[in-house]
C-alpha cells in the first residue's frame, strides 16, 4: 500500500462522487408528480422503461458489495467463489417464471412491497408482517456492507488516517458520504439511485474491461496468473491447518458449493430492494425483457471474480480481503484510473444502499405503521414516514459498520440470505396457488428461521466462534451444505403437512382479495386499481 494520501485517485474519486451527488439531488425534478405518494417517492411513479429497470436492477443486483467481495472471496479460498457466477445465471430464468405475474397483481391492487401482495393474497396480517419483518433485518446488514466497501476504497487512497487517528477524523468521510446518500434518497426518493445507475455501471463496465486486458498484460498473461495462484493456493493456512484454497473445487465441497448456487438463486429477488426496483417499471413486458438481458452482468461477474486470481499474481497482501481488489487498483492501474475505478465501487455502494433503504422504509410504512399504528394513514403521511425511516435504516447500518468487526458484517449478510429465503414459499407459491394455508406457511416460516438462525449460530471460523459461515452438515445425508436451503426445504416440509391438517380440520381461510386475471394483466388494461397521481396517470403506467 502506498505511503499516505494518494492525491490522484482523490480528485478523480471526489469528481465522480460529487457529480453523482449534483444528479441525486437533481433527479427529485426528474418526472416529478404533482402529489407526494409512496407510489412517487418509493417506486419512481412505476415509470421506469426497459433501460432505466436495467440500470436500476443492475445497479441493485450488482453492488459495491459484488465489487469487492466475489473477487475477495477468490483471493482467499479460490474457485469456491464462483458460485455467485452460475446462482446468477440460475435465477433468471427463475424470475421470468414469477416476476411478470407480481408486477401484474401489483400494478392491479397498488401493492408496494411484497408484504403488500401477501397480506392481500392470504388474508393473514400476521403472515405480512413476519414477511416485512424479514426482509427489514435481512436488508440492514446489507445496506452496512455497502459502506464497508465504500471503507475500503476510502482506506486504500489513505484518506482518514492511520488505526492511531482520533475516530472522528478516521471515520469524517465515511460519514460524510453517508449524509449525501441520507440526503438525496431523502429528496429525491427511487429517482436518486435510479438516474445515479446510468453511470455506476459504465464506470464499473469501464473499469473491468480495462482491467481484463491491462492487468494480465502487466503480469505476464493468464497461464502466469493462474499458475502463481495455484501455488498460493496448495500452501498451508497455519489457521486451518489445510491447503488456503484450490483453483478447481474438490468432491468434499461439491455440495456445499451447489446448494450454495441453488439457495442464492432462490433468494435473490426475496430481498425488498430486488422487488422494489421490479415494481417501479411501467409495463410487465418491461420486466420480461429485463430477464432476458440481465445475464449481461452475469458475464461481467464472471470476468470480475478473476481479478481475485490476478490479485495473487500480483503478490497483493492484505490481511482484510476485501481490501485485495482496491489494493490490486491501486498497484496496477496509473493514479488517475486508479481514481476511476475507486469511484467506481464507491458509487456501487450508493445506488443499492439508496434502493435498500428506501424498500426496508416501504416495508415498516406500508406493513407495520400503516397495518398496525395507523391504518387511515393518508398518502402523503405515508410518504413521510417512509422518509423518515429510510434515513433510521442507514443510520443504524453506519452504527454497525463503525462498532463492529467488517467480518461480522459479512456473516450477517450472509445470515439475512438465510432468512429471506423462508419467504419463498409465501411469495412464490402464492403467485401460483393458494392452496398453502396461511397458518401453516407462517409455521413452515418460524421454523425455517429458528433452525436456520440456530445452524449458523454453530458454524464456527478462524476469527469467530458464532455465525462464521452459512454451510453445515445437511441432516440426514451428511454432506456440508448451504444451511439457507436446508432451512427452506424444512419450511416445505412442515408447510405441506400442516396444511393437509388444516384443511382437514376446516381451519378458517383468510380472504383472497385477487382475482386470476390479475396476475397476468398489463398497464394498459382498465380496471387498474392504483390510485394514480395525476401526473402519472394513463398510459404511462
Amino acid at each position: 500500500m502506498k505511503d499516505g494520501v494518494n492525491g490522484v485517485a482523490l480528485a478523480v474519486f471526489i469528481f465522480f462522487f460529487l457529480a453523482v451527488t449534483v444528479m441525486g439531488f437533481l433527479a427529485a425534478r426528474w418526472r416529478k408528480a404533482e402529489n407526494d405518494s409512496l407510489d412517487e417517492w418509493g417506486l419512481g411513479g412505476r415509470s421506469f422503461g426497459t433501460w432505466v429497470t436495467w440500470f436500476l436492477l443492475g445497479g441493485d443486483l450488482y453492488t459495491a458489495y459484488t465489487f469487492v467481495a466475489v473477487p475477495a472471496a477468490i483471493y482467499a479460498a479460490g474457485a469456491a467463489g464462483f458460485f455467485a457466477v452460475p446462482y446468477t445465471i440460475l435465477v433468471y430464468p427463475l424470475i421470468f417464471t414469477f416476476l411478470p405475474r407480481l408486477w401484474s397483481v401489483s400494478h392491479k391492487h397498488g401493492y408496494v412491497t411484497t408484504s403488500d401482495f401477501v397480506r392481500g393474497r392470504f388474508g393473514s396480517k400476521g403472515l405480512s408482517l413476519a414477511v416485512a419483518l424479514t426482509g427489514i433485518l435481512a436488508t440492514m446488514p446489507y445496506i452496512a456492507l455497502q459502506l464497508v466497501g465504500i471503507q475500503a476504497v476510502l482506506d486504500v487512497m489513505g484518506v482518514g488516517g492511520g488505526e492511531d487517528t482520533n475516530w472522528f477524523i478516521k471515520d469524517l468521510p465515511l460519514l460524510i458520504a453517508f449524509g449525501v446518500l441520507a440526503a438525496y434518497t431523502y429528496s429525491s426518493g427511487l429517482r436518486a439511485p435510479a438516474l445515479i445507475a446510468f453511470v455506476k455501471d459504465t464506470l464499473i463496465y469501464i473499469v473491468i474491461a480495462v482491467a481484463i486486458i491491462y492487468i494480465p498484460i502487466k503480469l505476464g498473461g493468464f497461464d502466469d496468473i493462474f499458475a502463481k495462484a495455484g501455488e498460493a493456493y496448495s500452501q498451508t493456512n497455519p489457521a486451518t491447518d489445510k491447503p488456503r484454497g484450490a483453483l478447481v473445487p474438490g468432491d468434499a465441497n461439491q455440495w456445499t458449493y451447489a446448494t450454495l448456487a441453488l439457495g442464492s438463486a432462490l433468494a435473490l429477488f426475496m430481498y425488498p430492494h430486488s422487488i422494489t426496483a421490479t415494481l417501479s417499471s411501467r409495463s410487465r413486458e418491461v420486466i420480461r425483457r429485463n430477464t432476458t438481458i440481465l445475464p449481461l452482468y452475469s458475464l461481467m461477474l464472471g470476468l470480475l471474480a478473476l481479478l481475485g486470481f490476478m490479485a495473487i499474481a500480483a503478490g497483493i497482501q492484505v490481511q482484510n480481503g476485501q481490501l485485495a481488489i482496491p489494493q490490486l487498483f491501486e498497484t496496477m492501474f496509473p493514479d488517475w484510473f486508479a481514481g476511476v475505478a475507486f469511484a467506481a465501487i464507491g458509487i456501487g455502494a450508493l445506488v443499492p444502499a439508496a434502493i435498500m433503504s428506501i424498500a426496508a422504509a416501504n416495508l415498516f410504512t406500508r406493513n407495520i405503521y400503516k397495518d398496525f399504528i395507523k391504518p387511515d394513514a393518508t398518502p402523503a403521511q405515508e410518504t413521510k414516514v417512509s422518509k423518515l425511516v429510510s434515513l433510521l435504516v442507514k443510520v443504524g447500518a453506519l452504527a454497525f459498520v463503525l462498532t463492529m468487526d467488517k467480518t461480522v458484517a459479512i456473516n450477517f449478510q450472509l445470515l439475512g440470505g438465510i432468512w429471506i429465503l423462508q419467504t419463498f414459499p409465501a411469495l412464490v407459491g402464492g403467485l401460483f396457488t393458494r392452496w398453502c394455508h396461511r397458518w401453516a406457511l407462517l409455521a413452515g416460516w418460524a421454523v425455517g428461521m429458528l433452525y436456520g438462525t440456530i445452524a449458523a449460530y454453530g458454524v464456527a471460523s478462524p476469527t469467530q466462534k458464532h455465525f462464521g459461515g452459512s454451510s453445515a452438515e445437511i441432516p440426514g445425508i451428511g454432506e456440508i451444505g448451504y444451511i439457507g436451503l436446508t432451512a427452506f426445504v424444512l419450511n416445505v416440509v412442515v408447510t405441506v403437512v400442516l396444511t393437509f391438517a388444516l384443511r382437514a380440520f376446516k381451519a378458517p381461510d383468510g380472504i383472497d382479495e385477487t382475482k386470476p386475471e390479475d396476475y397476468t394483466a398489463d398497464a394498459g388494461d382498465a380496471g387498474v386499481q392504483v390510485e394514480l397521481p395525476p401526473a402519472t396517470a394513463g398510459t404511462s403506467h
